[in-house]
């Protein structure tokens, strides 16, 4: 997968960064409603807010220089409600922003997973499972707090801001002009930090990756497996050290950003009272300005501290903005990923019920990289009449698995068409095709769950008579039977509690549960010993009656079952025919089936003297 390309200069990144905020903005507008009652909320509490300072000018003047008891209760009073109102309103506004924050997460993470779930197989086997979790998981928690907090905080800060520094003009323009000359230094510190932050947050993400990859890697099952196997402990420990040691590096960077920021926002806002005081101190005793009270100077200082404490989090916002600005990107990129396999405007549906199962390649073309010079499979060509059983024959890499993968359009071909009932699969809805076509693969795929969750992913309402049907046709459902929790037993990771032949037996009990019109039995007997396979191949029998199924044979049995067999060598059909057209033409088929007959003949020679043993 390809990064996007950086642009060339200031001027593109900023026209970029108008579009990604334009984009950003256009999140909250499917909750618009509660975003303007959270707006209205903020401004009743900033208004609340300015009263404060004005009530104590008149407590300090009024009441306490003028020894009036009456006015300081009073008006101490007033500041009570007003703050105990504000801090109502605060609590209000913050709430309904949470709410809005994490109904757009919310949206943003099932957008993102539902776009990532129609994404081509190719995708998938060219991507590591690690970088795509950090997108959907750590990128997206990255922003949380931009969205959950950011856009309240700031339409609060900016409300602050506005309606402080009215109150301090009309409290004194001289103080506010002051006051006002220390605002272009939050400005600059708050570009220069968040053009850094930014590119450390993006580091920090592509490391945080590329440690996710390396963990999904090496500490699943498979992977643990692996690594206990071989004996090389030391050697993945010290690359994820090396890849651990990045991490940190970056978040260093990142730590100190914030502590530099803060440290001079914080130089600043305390200097500022200083030369107030100062200006103050000389109106009131040099030019003698008799309006200079203790009263209001007491006031401004407490309006000028509301009016410098939005700003630091207006500038910290901008920081926290900009380097959530590479999340962003991140995110969009997978989300602006183009889907490669996607229904079209005249793709038309098929029900499975008027699907009789004829499959047809006609000129068929295909190669998994577009850049690769030869191709996968090349002029493919044949037809495979409803019920028929189709075996795919040929050495490895021939191409046997590569043609099943285009009948379900988990990729495309890329000339040639592939037809179900004489109608290009690339004009059937997808939804259809899913439910027509059905597969058991080599490598079997269970849930860290139950076994009979995993059988209901292929039948999401079946009962547990439909279940227990489907596990004894798959010669399955005595052992299930047999354990403490019988369907209620969690299987492990990838089914690892079971052994292979258990969870290839669940593989096609779940194939039965779905009922396609069509079926690939991908090798799907090979995890499975003789006697396991004899146990169910009457099962298989009864599964692929009245339906049309292509097996990549594994077994002689299945060959000599087939109505047609398929020889693919190097990509192409070199040979097809019956089992007996074949043999007769003395050619591949017949080198590869007489070295599998001398092998299996071997083989199960063995197996009975072991047994009588």
């Amino acid at each position: 997968m390809s990064e996007p390309e950086k642009p060339k200069n200031k001027q593109a990144q900023k026209k970029l960064d108008r579009a990604l905020l334009k984009r950003i903005i256009h999140l909250f507008v499917p909750h618009k409603k509660m975003v303007f009652l959270t707006v209205i909320a903020v401004m009743v509490g900033v208004v609340l807010g300015i009263a404060p300072p004005f009530l104590i000018k008149v407590i300090i003047d009024e009441g306490i220089v003028g020894e009036n008891l009456g006015i300081i209760a009073k008006f101490s009073a007033l500041i009570l409600v007003a703050v105990l109102a504000g801090a109502g309103m605060t609590l209000l506004y913050g709430y309904w922003g949470v709410i809005v924050g994490q109904r757009i997460m919310c949206d943003l993470r099932q957008k993102l997973f539902d776009h990532l779930q129609n994404m081509s197989l190719k995708f998938f086997t060219s991507t590591r499972t690690g970088e795509i979790q950090t997108r959907l998981i750590s990128d997206i928690q990255g922003v949380q707090t931009v969205v959950s907090n950011t856009l309240v905080d700031q339409i609060s800060n900016v409300g602050i801001v506005i309606s402080t520094l009215v109150a301090m003009i009309l409290m004194d323009w001289r103080l506010t002009i002051l006051s006002v000359v220390m605002v272009p230094l939050f400005m600059l510190i708050g570009n220069w930090v968040g053009d850094f932050a930014r590119k450390v947050r993006t580091g920090t993400q592509e490391q945080t990756a590329e440690l996710n990859a390396m963990m999904q890697e090496t500490l699943s099952v498979s992977g643990i497996l692996l690594t206990k196997t071989v004996g090389q402990q030391g050697l993945l420990s010290s690359r994820f050290d090396v890849e651990n040691q990045k991490l940190a590096g970056w978040q260093i960077k990142s730590a100190v950003i914030q502590y530099i920021f803060f440290g001079m926002i914080r130089l600043i806002t305390q200097l500022a009272p200083a030369l107030v005081y100062w200006l103050a101190g000389w109106l009131l005793i040099r030019q003698g300005d008799t309006s200079m009270t203790v009263g209001k100077l007491a006031a401004f200082t407490g309006l000028q501290i509301r009016f410098y404490f939005p700003l630091t989090g207006l500038f910290s916002a901008q920081v926290e903005i900009f380097s959530s600005f590479a999340l962003f990107e991140r995110i969009f990129q997978y989300l602006d990923m183009p889907r490669d396999i996607k229904d079209h405007a005249g793709s038309k549906p098929l029900p499975i019920t008027d699907t009789q199962g004829a499959v047809a390649m006609k000129g068929v073309n295909f190669r998994y990289e577009d850049s690769a010079d030869e191709l996968t499979l090349s002029n493919v060509n044949f037809d495979a009449e409803p019920g028929q059983l189709v075996a795919l024959v040929g050495p490895s890499g021939a191409g046997k698995t590569t043609l099943t993968y285009l009948i379900p359009r988990l990729y495309d071909a890329e000339s040639g068409s592939v037809m179900i009932d004489g109608q290009d699969v690339k004009d059937i809805k997808l939804e259809d095709l899913n439910r027509i076509v059905g597969a058991v693969t080599q490598e079997t795929y269970l849930m860290h769950t139950t076994i009979a969750e995993n059988l209901r992913v292929a039948k999401p309402e079946a009962t547990q008579d439909e279940l227990e049907s489907a596990c004894k046709l798959a010669a399955i459902h005595d052992h299930i039977a047999g354990l403490p929790e019988k369907y209620e037993t969690v299987v492990g990771e990838r089914g690892y509690k079971l052994s292979g032949g258990e969870k290839q037996r669940l593989a096609i009990a779940r194939a039965i549960l779905k009922n396609p019109k069509i079926l690939i039995l991908d090798e799907a007997t090979s995890a499975l010993d003789t006697r396991s396979e004899r146990l169910i191949q009457n099962s298989l029998n009864d599964l692929m009656k009245g339906r049309t199924t292509f097996a990549i044979a594994h077994r002689l049995s299945t060959i000599l079952a087939a109505d047609q067999i398929l020889v693919l060598d190097n990509g192409q059909i070199v040979e097809s025919g019956t089992h007996e057209t074949l043999l007769a033409k003395d050619g591949l088929y017949a080198r590869l089936y007489n070295e599998q007959f001398t092998a299996t003949k071997d083989s199960e020679t063995e197996e009975d003297q072991l047994t009588v043993n």
